[in-house]
């Protein structure tokens, strides 16, 4: 660190530094706040995404047991054919957003198949679905998560270390100028008294 210039032009800038450590300082944390609200509502998402799924899984295991049947094909029923995630921007932090996917269903015979299929491939379609939105949940959780950190150090940047350290320099100067001052005016009544006492 620099060494402390103890002098006027120093005092003022660094008046004019506080200043505006105070201005940005509300605006910081303002967006601080803003962004622990998303991150709380990302973390609220991600939990009932993860719920939905928590149910459709035990739906799955239970009431369409016939998915073990060997006679049956199922695999690759349901595939992901397209995804095309967005950005947004919330409180300055781009974010990705599912924007549209494309589930694709392999035709079956109706009448050729069991009449669970259908359930198995609305379910499956449902599962695939809540897994896209979970893992766009989980990233957008994630990227919260790092700006709410990032945010948070610069808050407490400005007010536990650039704020306090300007104040105290601030401090600093003030005393050295007054005291420099207060030893201005004895010398010069010092001086007085020895120009009188030698007239």
């Amino acid at each position: 660190m620099a060494r402390l210039a103890l002098n006027k032009a120093s005092l003022t800038k660094l008046q004019r530094q506080l200043k505006t450590y105070k201005d940005v300082l509300p605006s910081l944390d303002l967006k601080r706040r803003q962004l622990l609200a998303e991150q709380a509502r990302a973390r609220h998402r991600v939990r009932e995404i993860s719920q939905q799924l928590g149910e459709l899984d035990p739906l799955i295991a239970s009431e369409l047991l016939m998915i073990s049947n060997q006679e049956v094909d199922l695999a690759d029923i349901v595939t992901v054919v397209g995804v095309q995630i967005v950005e947004e921007n919330v409180v300055g932090t781009r974010l990705p957003k599912l924007d549209k996917f494309d589930i694709k269903v392999r035709q079956y015979a109706l009448l050729g198949r069991p009449h669970w299929v259908e359930r198995v491939v609305d379910a499956l379609t449902t599962a695939v679905e809540l897994r896209l939105q979970l893992q766009v949940a989980e990233q957008r959780q994630m990227l919260l998560n790092q700006a709410a950190r990032k945010i948070t150090q610069r808050v407490n940047l400005f007010d536990k270390v650039l704020i306090p350290r300007a104040q105290a320099n601030i401090k600093k100067i003030q005393i050295y100028l007054s005291d420099a001052a207060r030893a201005a005016v004895v010398n010069s009544k010092i001086a007085k008294r020895k120009k009188g006492v030698a007239a």
